[in-house]
């Protein structure tokens, strides 16, 4: 049996450091989930971001919180990790303006990075 061939992980702004933050429930449950797109699978719970093409969400539930990672795999080599949060809104399923913006930030930056690695 050959091994698969898991794809890096480059961590955008201060995306690892905020999941760190998270409890080990969901650093865990995060982190299977992007072990999975290492590997070229779609984890489960992982939704297309709206209005960005080729970027998930991870989205786990835990104590009555929802956290968020989000990244691209499409750029290249690597999963970019774009942002990890945690949603506060209890109105709506509507990713805050500020975590757009923050995350379209982040995207930039991750395609100018893809297009310097080639």
């Amino acid at each position: 049996m050959q091994d698969e061939q898991m794809r890096p992980v480059f961590w955008v702004g201060d995306s690892k450091k905020r999941l760190l933050e998270f409890s080990t429930d969901v650093r865990r449950k995060i982190g299977y989930a992007l072990e999975e797109a290492q590997s070229g699978k779609t984890p489960d719970k992982t939704k297309p971001l709206r209005g960005f093409s080729g970027v998930y969400e991870i989205v786990r539930d835990y104590a009555r919180d929802t956290y968020r990672a989000v990244y691209v795999a499409n750029l290249g080599d690597l999963i970019y990790v774009l942002h990890c949060f945690q949603k506060k809104s209890k109105r709506g399923i509507k990713t805050p303006k500020k975590e757009i913006d923050l995350i379209r930030r982040r995207l930039n930056i991750a395609k100018e990075h893809a297009r310097t690695e080639r």
